[in-house]
């Protein structure tokens, strides 16, 4: 694959430890300086969930309000965008803030507009509507610069937000990055069913991770996501992106995470792949993964806020 650097020793260290395969765009120091300076703190301080901080709301004009829960601290921040009618309650989003605590920064996660605690109708909910939540998150509640951890569809999301907030989002962390995932799933169907869909005005997407075993996601939805795709084109993204996958992930492609790599534009890319990881990656060896990329982010991000 043109472009494609080595990842330092140490991260393949690493790489070879937990089952995973690393892909490096471009030289940096990457996870190896996490490896080689940090490795014991990072594992004393996993996640024990104990962590009580209060729901507050983001009230917005002509828009719901947001439910959200706030760390205050050292800069950068970290902002979890979860994915798709995930709220602010899962497992990588505790495991991000147990950690954060114990760090002294700043975190962020909420619920998406008719998601969890938030205010507004799921059915009038679209990606582009998702997209400004997280945009109001970012300029009503972060302060200063903030590295951005999205899950699955939360993965598309951040790419938005550091394309239409360069100057505050500084680092990018996928989570199986669901970039154009709804939209090319449903290209990918036969013509006559998605006649039927469009006829019927609904999807009825069979999933795993649904209580009822499917999600019914309306056409509407589908087509207004349609306008945020991104893997057509270069995409503007010029900050440092790390890209965790699952290779045994079921609904996203692990493959969908090395094109993402491809389209931005920015040489600091990596694309981690865990062979035995499904899509939700919350078991622990992924959540260690998980703030092991974080501490080596803020590492070499770092600055204080005043």
């Amino acid at each position: 694959m043109a472009g494609v650097g080595m990842v330092a020793t140490g991260a393949w260290d690493l790489c070879r430890r937990w089952g995973l395969t690393a892909v490096s765009f471009g030289f940096h120091r990457g996870l190896s300086a996490v490896v080689a300076r940090r490795s014991d703190r990072v594992l004393r301080r996993l996640p024990a969930f104990r962590q009580k901080t209060s729901i507050s709301f983001l009230s917005r004009p002509d828009l719901p309000s947001l439910a959200y829960k706030r760390l205050k601290g050292k800069s950068p921040g970290i902002i979890f965008i979860p994915g798709y009618i995930s709220n602010m309650n899962g497992t990588k989003a505790l495991a991000i803030e147990e950690f954060c605590k114990s760090l002294g920064h700043a975190y962020i996660r909420f619920d998406y507009s008719g998601v969890g605690n938030s205010d507004g109708n799921l059915q009038e909910c679209t990606v582009g509507r998702w997209r400004k939540d997280v945009l109001s998150i970012i300029d009503e509640l972060a302060e200063g610069p903030q590295i951005l951890v999205g899950s699955s569809l939360g993965g598309w999301l951040m790419l938005h937000a550091a394309i239409a907030r360069p100057q505050k989002v500084v680092a990018l962390i996928g989570i199986a990055a669901a970039v154009d995932g709804l939209v090319t799933k449903f290209n990918q169907l036969p013509v006559e069913v998605k006649k039927e869909i469009e006829t019927k005005g609904v999807w009825s997407m069979p999933s795993k991770y649904s209580q009822e075993g499917v999600y019914h996601i309306q056409y509407s939805f589908i087509k207004e996501a349609e306008h945020h795709c991104l893997l057509h084109s270069p995409i503007p993204v010029n900050c440092p992106l790390r890209l965790l996958h699952g290779m045994e992930d079921d609904v996203v492609p692990w493959h969908t995470s090395l094109q993402v790599a491809d389209r931005v534009v920015s040489t600091d890319v990596d694309v981690i792949l865990r062979k035995h990881s499904d899509h939700r990656m919350k078991e622990k060896a992924d959540l260690q993964l998980l703030v092991y990329t974080i501490d080596d982010l803020i590492d070499r991000l770092s600055t204080v806020v005043n």
